[in-house]
């Protein structure tokens, strides 16, 4: 099963559209997980309209329109992967230990808000995920979102992509 993962997508403050690349992977995917901070409905809209499957969070840039359609935290079991998303963990001292201890039942935690991409494990096995931002790189050198495989009860093929820089407005 191939995910793609993303967040903090902030259209249309940040960017105009969602990068050309990160569209071309849509068809290729057969779960795409947005970890909160669309900020407008119409990237819900069209997500919904290109993927097979989406599995989404609201983030705290989200006003009650993306509030009404998105829970805080979602959940889905992918491949025998059992896999959570939530915007934001906190700060990243001790997120291991916190995430694994709020969410003992999942072996992957996606997750948004720094715009920072994060890939460790905790001492307990789960796996935190954060693939970026593929329209604010903020501090970071690129713009980022990441796709990985679930078959068998395992991830793999976990990859950072990292896009172009965009061109200027």
């Amino acid at each position: 099963m191939r995910l793609l993962l993303m967040s903090d997508t902030h259209l249309p403050k940040r960017a105009k559209t969602l990068p050309a690349p990160l569209l071309a992977e849509l068809p290729h995917a057969d779960v795409v997980f947005h970890a909160g901070d669309w900020v407008d409905t119409d990237t819900l809209d069209l997500l919904e309209t290109r993927c097979r499957r989406l599995v989404g969070v609201y983030g705290n840039n989200d006003g009650p329109d993306l509030r009404a359609r998105l829970p805080e935290v979602a959940y889905a079991e992918l491949g025998g992967v059992r896999f959570g998303v939530i915007h934001e963990t906190g700060a990243k001292q001790g997120r291991e230990r916190r995430c694994a201890a709020r969410f003992p039942d999942l072996d992957v935690l996606v997750f948004g808000h720094s715009h920072i991409p994060w890939d460790t494990t905790a001492p307990t096995g789960l796996r935190l995920l954060n693939p970026g931002s593929p329209t604010d790189r903020r501090a970071q050198p690129h713009c980022t979102y990441m796709t990985a495989t679930a078959t068998d009860g395992r991830l793999t093929d976990v990859e950072l992509h990292r896009l172009p820089p965009r061109q200027p407005r």
